[in-house]
């Protein structure tokens, strides 16, 4: 029982990572820019993984572009990944996941960029530049 629960721990800990390096090799400009990405939760058995953005991306009016460009690639770039819920800890109590999250307007934001929350919870914004 013990080499199952280690096997466990040795699956999640390569999926964690493969995550990290994911995060460190497809965006780079979120240090660049004095931001970070911390990952809070991985459930293997669902494939679900939870991000934090924090620190330049704490208000700034492109995390929500940066947050559904981090959604649509991992899954696509990571197989046992299912489902990304990102944040940036601006979005209001008790939500899960931000989906589109809304700038204090501390950083410039782009014309045409939208900030709605689809009424159905879906990022409805322009694809991120990256």
């Amino acid at each position: 029982m013990s080499t199952d629960a280690q096997d466990a721990d040795d699956a999640e800990d390569e999926l964690r990572e493969r995550v990290t390096n994911f995060l460190r090799r497809n965006f780079p400009q979120i240090q660049m820019h004095g931001g970070s990405a911390a990952i809070q939760h991985i459930d293997i058995e669902t494939g679900e993984v939870s991000i934090q953005l924090g620190g330049a991306c704490s208000g700034c009016g492109i995390s929500p572009m940066t947050i559904q460009a981090i959604k649509s690639r991992m899954v696509k770039d990571i197989p046992e990944i299912t489902k990304v819920h990102a944040d940036t800890g601006m979005e209001g109590m008790g939500g899960e996941g931000a989906e589109g999250g809304h700038g204090g307007g501390m950083e410039p934001s782009f014309p045409g960029e939208t900030t709605d929350d689809g009424a159905d919870g879906r990022d409805e914004g322009p694809q991120a530049p990256f």
